[in-house]
C-alpha cells in the first residue's frame, strides 16, 4: 500500500524568496572549485565593514551582567527610550508604540500580520524586497504591484498608484531608500503619497532600513515626521547601518492619529507578546548604538561610494547592461537587453564566471523589462573583477 504523504500547505508552496534560492545554485557551483564572487546578499560583514566596538562591547556586557533570560515583549525600557529619543529629535511627534522586535524583517511581518485578512491586498512597489511578496503569500493576502519607473529614477506614478486602490486594498509599502534600486522618494512625492493615503484610509509601513546610508547629496526623509496624523508603521533596526545583520535586530515605529491607530496598535502589541521577545543581547546595544559615536557611518558610505563608482565605469563600457545609479543602501538594479530571460542569464552568468547577482523577476519589475541586482560591497578591485568577468560573458 503506497505511503500517503504529508502535504505542504499551499500558501507556503508558493514562498519564493530570490536572494537566498540562487544561492542554492552557486554553492552547486562553487563545490566545482570554481572561484565566485559574491555580490547577491546585502550584508556588509564578510566584505570586511567591521561593527563597531561600542556596540559589541555593550552586548556583550549586557551577556556578562547575566541579562540572559526573556526579555520584556516590547523589549527593554533603555532601548524603547533610546528609540523614542532617536525619532523624536529626527521630527516624530506622534508616537504610539515602540515595539523591539527580531530584526525590521520581523517588525514588518508584525505589521502585516496585524493588519490582514484572507483577501486583502497590499500596494507594494515593484521592484520589492521579496520579503513582503512572500509574508502576503504566506498569509493569503494578494500583491496589489504597482511600478517604479526607471526612467524617472525609480520613482512611482501618483495617478497610476491611485488607480490600483479598490475596497480590499489595506496599507502601501513604501521603501526609502529603496531595494533594490537604490532610489530615495523626494519630500514632494511623500507628501502626495500621505494625501492619498488619507483619502483612502490606507496604513503606511515605511521600510526605511538604509535611512543613514545616503550616497549623494540627497534627503531622506520621513513620512511619519511629515504626516504625523497618518497611521505609519516605520520599520528600521541596526542591521545595515550599524553592521549586525546576523544580530537580528529591529524596531517598529507606530505613529498616528492615536484615536484611529489605537486598535491596530494594540493587536501589534498582541503579536508581539505571542511570540515572547526580540534578540535580548541585541536589544541592550541599541542605546549603545543610537546615542553612542557614528563615525564609523560616514566611513562605511565613503567606501560605499567608491565601489559603486567602480562598478559604474565598469558597466558604461558593457554593451547590453545601462545603471541607473542608486542614491542610497548599498544595491544596484541595471537593466538587462538580453534575448534571454534575466533568470536564465543569471544562472548562466554563475555557471560560467561565478559571479552571484539576483535575476531582477525575483524582485517585481515592469513586464517585458530585464534587471539583475548586485550588492556593490566588495572593494574596488572586487567590484572591477566581477565586472570584467561580466564584460566578457556578455561578449560571449
Amino acid at each position: 500500500m503506497p505511503k500517503k504523504m504529508i502535504e505542504p500547505s499551499r500558501s507556503a508552496r508558493e514562498v519564493r524568496y530570490a536572494i537566498r534560492d540562487i544561492v542554492v545554485l552557486a554553492s552547486q557551483v562553487a563545490q566545482t572549485g570554481k572561484k565566485m564572487i559574491w555580490l547577491n546578499i546585502g550584508d556588509p560583514c564578510p566584505y570586511g565593514h567591521k561593527t563597531p566596538e561600542h556596540v559589541i562591547e555593550a552586548a556583550c556586557r549586557s551577556m556578562r551582567e547575566q541579562r540572559n533570560g526573556y526579555a520584556p515583549s516590547f523589549g527593554y525600557p533603555e532601548a524603547v527610550d533610546a528609540i523614542r529619543r532617536h525619532y523624536e529629535k529626527q521630527g516624530f511627534r506622534s508616537i504610539s508604540e515602540i515595539i523591539c522586535t527580531t530584526g525590521a524583517s520581523e517588525a514588518i511581518d508584525l505589521a502585516l500580520g496585524a493588519l490582514l485578512n484572507p483577501g486583502d491586498n497590499v500596494l507594494l512597489p515593484y521592484p520589492v524586497y521579496p520579503l513582503y511578496s512572500a509574508v502576503l503569500a504566506r498569509m493569503g493576502v494578494d500583491c496589489n504591484p504597482y511600478y517604479l519607473h526607471e526612467d524617472n529614477g525609480w520613482l512611482p506614478s501618483l495617478s497610476e498608484l491611485e488607480a490600483l486602490v479598490d475596497k480590499r486594498t489595506k496599507a502601501i509599502v513604501i521603501g526609502t531608500p529603496n531595494n533594490p534600486t537604490g532610489a530615495i522618494w523626494p519630500r514632494s512625492l511623500l507628501y502626495e503619497l500621505a494625501e492619498l493615503a488619507r483619502k483612502k484610509d490606507l496604513l503606511v509601513i515605511a521600510d526605511e532600513i538604509y535611512d543613514k546610508l545616503i550616497l549623494d547629496d540627497t534627503m531622506h526623509w520621513s513620512i511619519a515626521t511629515l504626516a504625523p496624523d497618518l497611521p505609519v508603521v516605520t520599520c528600521n533596526g541596526l542591521s545595515k547601518s550599524y553592521l549586525v545583520p546576523g544580530w537580528r535586530c529591529g524596531w517598529a515605529v507606530i505613529t498616528g492619529d492615536p484615536e484611529k491607530i489605537h486598535d491596530y496598535s494594540q493587536t501589534f502589541g498582541q503579536l508581539a507578546r505571542a511570540r515572547l521577545c526580540a534578540n535580548g543581547p541585541a536589544m541592550a546595544a541599541i542605546p549603545a548604538a543610537l546615542d553612542g559615536p557614528q563615525d564609523h557611518i560616514a566611513e562605511f558610505v565613503k567606501k560605499l561610494k567608491e565601489s559603486l563608482q567602480t562598478a559604474a565605469r565598469c558597466i558604461q563600457n558593457i554593451e547590453g547592461i545601462t545603471l541607473t545609479s542608486p542614491k542610497g543602501a548599498f544595491y544596484a538594479f541595471p537593466k538587462l537587453e538580453i534575448g534571454i530571460s534575466d533568470e536564465e542569464w543569471t544562472k548562466k552568468l554563475i555557471m560560467e564566471t561565478g559571479v552571484v547577482v539576483v535575476p531582477g523577476s525575483g524582485f517585481g519589475q515592469k513586464p517585458g523589462s530585464k534587471h539583475f541586482r548586485f550588492v556593490f560591497l566588495p572593494d574596488p578591485p572586487m567590484m572591477e573583477e566581477a565586472f570584467e568577468k561580466i564584460a566578457d560573458f556578455m561578449k560571449n
